[in-house]
């Protein structure tokens, strides 16, 4: 079963280190697949995909290129970041499955609050209608993944204005406090999130 881990709130070079810590550890068997959930100061993180004219005022704002597949993104506290370090199953080795795995964990987590997730073709993350809930981008390393899902809970959405989001214009992002029109508790959501990932990831154990 993956083991989940809170981390609260965490910097986020501190959380890289330690995911590729824990990442090392899977590899040789010393340590099982592990979610750590957290949220970080205000922070834009370039992925592998990024285009620069994605970023528009990132003044005042710290801008990390980081190994993650995608695009620009934004975390900021209100958001809740999942951090999946998974040692792929070797009939599982495919990242876009892997993806697939990840968007699972958020839409049923978001099930549990009401709010009705889906996948977009040709669009990665989580979206309820035309509004994106949550973003993601991962790394592989010897079959082991990092990095992971950002879902918005009551992040102020106006913050994305510094980029486009995944190469979308800002207001496409929404959260789960405009979805319910009220700020929605933080560890509840860390909570459904704990549970979905356990039980979307037992089988395949």
């Amino acid at each position: 079963m993956v083991h989940v881990e809170d981390l609260g709130l965490v910097d986020y070079e501190d959380a890289r280190r330690l995911q590729l810590e824990r990442l090392e550890s899977r590899v040789r068997g010393e340590a099982p697949d592990t979610l750590y959930l957290l949220e970080h100061p205000t922070v834009i993180t370039l992925g592998r995909g990024t285009d620069p004219r994605n970023l528009k005022n990132t003044e005042g704002i710290s801008v990390i290129e980081t190994e993650r597949g995608g695009d620009v993104t934004l975390h900021a506290p209100g958001q809740v970041v999942g951090y999946l370090i998974r040692l792929l199953p070797e009939d599982q080795r495919d990242l876009h499955a892997h993806l697939r795995v990840l968007e699972h964990i958020v839409i049923d987590a978001l099930a549990g609050f009401g709010i009705r997730g889906a996948r977009r073709d040709g669009a990665t993350g989580v979206w309820v209608g035309d509004g994106k809930i949550a973003s993601l981008g991962v790394a592989c390393r010897n079959w082991c993944t990092w990095h992971g899902f950002a879902l918005n809970v009551n992040v102020p959405l106006d913050l994305f204005e510094a980029i486009n989001p995944c190469g979308f214009e800002a207001d496409v992002m929404t959260s789960m406090a405009r979805e319910l029109g009220e700020n929605v508790p933080v560890n509840d959501v860390k909570d459904g999130l704990s549970s979905a990932a356990r039980a979307v990831l037992s089988p395949v154990r």
